[in-house]
C-alpha cells in the first residue's frame, strides 16, 4: 500500500516537473517568436513610414521617439501593478520607494538615457537611407562594440569562439558594404537618401547601444530593482532628452504644424513597436538563451531581405551582399556559442 502511494507521489513530481519544462520551453519560443515579429516590423515598417511619398508634412521622427518612450513607461508601470498583485496601494508604495526615495539610483539612468535616445533617433536617420536589409545586417555591429565595451568596463574574458566570431562578424559587414557599379545604380534608383549618412548612423547607433547596454548591464548588478522599475526609470529621462531634442531641432515644425504632423496608422505601428522593442528582449533574456536570440537574429535578417526585395522593392541583393550576410549570421551563432566541457567518466 505504502509502495502505491510513493509510486503515485513520484508520478505526480514527474508529472509537475514535466509541465513546468513544457510551459518554459513555449515562454523561450513564444518570447523568441515575438522578438522576430517585433524586429522585423520594425524595421519594414520605419522605413516604409519614412520613405513613403505622401501629401503634406511627414511625421517628425524625434516627436516619434519621445512618444514611444512614454508608451514604453505606460507599460512597465502596468507590469509593476502587475507584480504587486493589481494593488494601487502597493503600486503606489513601489514606485515611491524605488524611485522617489532613491534619488541617486535613479539619477544614475540619466547617461544610458541619453544615449538611448540618441541612438533611436539615428536609426531613424539610418532607416531613411538605408535599405531595410542592410540596415539589418550593419546593425549586427553592435555585437562587436557591446564585446568590447563588456571587455573594457565589465571586465569579461571573451573565449576563442567569440573572438573568432567578432573577426568573422566584421568581415561579414564590410563585404555587405563593398561598393559595387550595380548595387550603386540600384541604390541611386530606387532610394533618395545617401549611403554614406546611413552607414555613419548606423555606426554611431551601434557603439551607442554597446556602451548604454553594458552601462545598464552594470547598473542592474549593482542593485536589486526590477527591470521594469528600471526601464521606468529610462522612459523618463528618456522622455526630457527627447522633448529637450524635438524643440531645439523641430520647433519651428512643430508651432506651424503640430506635435502629431502627419501622424498615421503606420506611424503609430512603428511607435508601438518601438516601444514594445526593450520589453520583448528583457523577456527574451529572462526565458532564452544566446544561441536562441542569434537564430532570432538571422531569421531577422532573412525576413527582412526577403521582404526589402519583393515588397518595399527597394532593394536588389548581389552576391557579395549574400556572402557578407552569410558570415554575419554565422558570427551571429558564434558568438553565443558555449562549448560545454565534457564531464568526466562516472567510476564503478
Amino acid at each position: 500500500m505504502e509502495n502505491n502511494e510513493e509510486e503515485d507521489v513520484l508520478q505526480n513530481d514527474i508529472t509537475t516537473e514535466s509541465q513546468s519544462q513544457e510551459m518554459s520551453t513555449n515562454l523561450k519560443y513564444l518570447s523568441l517568436g515575438i522578438l522576430v515579429f517585433q524586429t522585423t516590423s520594425l524595421v519594414l515598417t520605419m522605413r516604409y513610414s519614412r520613405t513613403l511619398k505622401e501629401e503634406g508634412p511627414r511625421y517628425l521622427s524625434s516627436t516619434a521617439v519621445v512618444v514611444a518612450e512614454l508608451l514604453k513607461i505606460m507599460a512597465c508601470i502596468l507590469l509593476v501593478y502587475k507584480d504587486s498583485k493589481c494593488n494601487f496601494r502597493a503600486l503606489n508604495r513601489v514606485l515611491h520607494d524605488e524611485i522617489l526615495n532613491k534619488p541617486m539610483e535613479t539619477l544614475k539612468l540619466a547617461i544610458p538615457s541619453g544615449i538611448y535616445t540618441l541612438q533611436n533617433n539615428l536609426l531613424y536617420v539610418a532607416l531613411s537611407n538605408l535599405d531595410a536589409a542592410t540596415y539589418q545586417v550593419t546593425y549586427q555591429l553592435k555585437i562587436l562594440t557591446t564585446a568590447l565595451f563588456s571587455v573594457s568596463m565589465l571586465s569579461k574574458k571573451l573565449g576563442i569562439y567569440q573572438w573568432l566570431s567578432l573577426v568573422i562578424l566584421m568581415t561579414g559587414v564590410a563585404f555587405v558594404q563593398w561598393p559595387s557599379d550595380s548595387q550603386a545604380t540600384t541604390t541611386k534608383e530606387l532610394s533618395a537618401g545617401s549611403q554614406f549618412v546611413g552607414l555613419m548612423a548606423v555606426l554611431i547607433a551601434c557603439f551607442s547601444s554597446g556602451f548604454a547596454g553594458v552601462y545598464f548591464e552594470k547598473i542592474l548588478k549593482e542593485t536589486k530593482q526590477s527591470v521594469w522599475i528600471r526601464n521606468i526609470q529610462l522612459g523618463f529621462f528618456g522622455s526630457i532628452f527627447g522633448l529637450m531634442g524635438v524643440y531645439i531641432y523641430d520647433g519651428g515644425l512643430i508651432s506651424k504644424n503640430g506635435f502629431f504632423q502627419g501622424y498615421n496608422k503606420l506611424t503609430w505601428i512603428v511607435v508601438v513597436l518601438q516601444a514594445l522593442g526593450g520589453l520583448v528582449i528583457a523577456a527574451v533574456i529572462k526565458y532564452a538563451d544566446n544561441i536562441l536570440k542569434g537564430f532570432a537574429t538571422s531569421l531577422s535578417i532573412i525576413l527582412s531581405t526577403l521582404i526589402s526585395y519583393f515588397w518595399l522593392q527597394d532593394f536588389v541583393p548581389t552576391s557579395v551582399f549574400f556572402f557578407g550576410a552569410i558570415l554575419v549570421i554565422a558570427a551571429t551563432f558564434l558568438y553565443g556559442y558555449d562549448p560545454k566541457p565534457a564531464g568526466n567518466p562516472i567510476k564503478a
